[in-house]
């Protein structure tokens, strides 16, 4: 690729953007090389990376969770920026066919609108569907009688009408009840309750969410919060970030060169979920939930989904105050030397940590010295599903470029699929990744850790997009749970498969997880 060379105005740009001329040719010879695949040793599998808690381990962290949780500084952490484009795709196809056919009755093949038109009266946003096509005189059960669907999308769809797709995901009314429907926003509080409530009863929940949208959301909520803290016996304390602008990276044509737009400027698109590392990073807490925004399930479900983050928050605990005994003693006055072989042994059987061959050999002041920095790291327990194939990232043994072996939640995009070993190696997942973390980003000091120094910078993706309907290339940064989280310390548990329930296609809503009633 010729040198790219920087017009006067790109300077202005780059630098409103909060960018250096140094970070853009970095990106840009980020993307001239590819995204390195990562290298699979194996999948994690129960008793292999993947633990398996007993009746006594789930009690004894249900215990811990009681009485030292509640004690603590916890919050809930979810990213909740993405718009609720995805959810309605094959509805905004199906919609801009008819309006070029002009097809009556709307025959469609595709089973998602099958499904959907089927089941129409399911969705918690059933009601605002009829209402707005009462605006025009139409009646809902009418038009799926006749099989006149163009309106039904039109109003769902469509600008003029209630236009979700444009809606934060989070906005969309996901579950019905009694008292009415409920958005997953709503849904986050009434979880939140549950388990990230101290003995305060306080609970803090941080949405990471997208400027245009934060105003709206912030507006829906401000009226509803009180209503939910009067059932819930909680007060909320609600704030909001943005992803920030320095972590914009540059959009490039499939030749690799910056892209271009209509008035000639640089396209800079957001970074990623990596990128709210940096909004991690500024939470005061002792105890961090993470739990993606489309992620909650219908209540008759919570008290299982709850108990299940108690659980995990409990041994999030019992392990950090073991990793903090040993620090405390590795620096206090008395040696510490006594403890190496018990520390060496913690690290390599519960955090899963390689020492290196030199180990044994070592002196002891070594030797302490690097059971420090294995210990002194954040620490994040990361629930497990069943894989029942759904589509995203799962959880592997694998080998960094020193050789050490360490557990990572691999996303498909990251695997060497056309090499047959690491291909294998994939096939062979047994579990799946929820994005369901209970983080401690707290050191033994009670200091918090400066995140961005265990981030694996390499550990980039290369996504496939369209802009203005030009097929382009976006640097993503290393994914949240991914390689943002790469040199943390991490536990995989199995987690029972009720406490995940995403929602990427309005159909989802159709699963058990999201309806009132089997």
């Amino acid at each position: 690729m010729e040198p790219f060379k920087l017009h006067k105005k790109d300077a202005y740009q780059i630098k409103a953007n909060g960018l250096t001329e140094d970070t853009l040719y970095h990106q840009l010879a980020t993307i001239e090389q590819g995204a390195p695949f990562t290298d699979l040793v194996r999948p994690c599998t129960v008793g292999d990376g993947i633990q398996r808690l007993s009746k006594d381990q789930i009690q004894q962290a249900l215990m811990v969770h009681e009485t030292e949780a509640t004690g603590k500084k916890l919050i809930k952490f979810v990213p909740a920026s993405g718009a609720a484009t995805r959810m309605f795709k094959h509805l905004t196809v199906a919609y801009n066919s008819l309006l070029a056919d002009a097809q009556f009755p709307d025959d469609h093949s595709d089973p998602e609108i099958i499904e959907f038109v089927t089941n129409c009266h399911k969705f918690a946003f059933y009601e605002d569907l009829k209402a707005s096509l009462s605006q025009e005189g139409l009646h809902c059960e009418t038009l799926l009688s006749d099989r006149h669907f163009l309106p039904i999308f039109e109003h769902l769809i469509s600008d003029k009408w209630l236009h979700y797709t444009a809606l934060p995901k989070g906005s969309i009314k996901f579950h019905d009840y009694e008292t009415g429907a409920r958005t997953a926003f709503e849904e986050h509080l009434v979880e939140g309750a549950g388990y990230a409530r101290p003995r305060t009863g306080e609970c803090a929940i941080h949405f990471t969410v997208s400027p245009q949208h934060q105003e709206k959301i912030v507006s829906f909520l401000k009226p509803v919060i009180p209503a939910y803290e009067d059932r819930l016996l909680t007060q909320f304390h609600v704030s909001f970030s943005t992803q920030k602008n320095e972590t914009n990276t540059i959009a490039v044509d499939l030749e690799n060169r910056p892209y271009r737009q209509p008035d000639g400027s640089l396209l800079f698109r957001p970074g990623g979920h990596g990128a709210l590392i940096d909004n991690l990073n500024t939470l005061d807490a002792d105890v961090v939930f993470i739990k993606n925004i489309d992620n909650v399930a219908h209540e008759r479900y919570l008290l299982q989904i709850v108990e299940w983050k108690k659980i995990l928050c409990g041994l999030l605990i019992q392990i950090q105050q073991q990793v903090f005994r040993f620090l405390e003693q590795f620096h206090g006055h008395s040696s510490g030397h006594g403890l190496i072989p018990e520390a060496a042994e913690f690290v390599k059987k519960t955090l899963s940590r390689d020492l290196p061959d030199t180990f044994d050999a070592s002196s002891m002041e070594l030797k302490q010295q690097l059971l420090i920095d294995l210990l002194n790291r954040p620490l994040r327990i990361c629930g497990m599903v069943p894989n029942a194939g759904d589509p995203g990232g799962g959880p592997f043994w694998t080998r960094s470029l020193n050789g050490e072996t360490s557990l990572q939640i691999v996303e498909t995009s990251q695997i060497d699929t056309g090499n047959p070993h690491q291909l294998s190696i994939a096939n062979k997942l047994t579990h799946f990744n929820p994005v369901d973390l209970v983080c401690g980003i707290k050191n033994w000091r009670n200091k918090p850790f400066d995140l961005s120094r265990y981030v694996d910078d390499k550990a980039v993706f290369i996504a496939n997009k369209t802009e203005g309907g030009h097929p382009i290339k976006a640097l993503e940064l290393p994914g949240l749970w991914n390689g943002a989280m790469a040199f943390w310390n991490t536990v995989f548990v199995e987690v029972p498969p009720i406490t995940f329930n995403p929602v990427k296609e309005v159909t989802d809503l159709l699963r058990k997880g999201h309806q009132p009633a089997d």
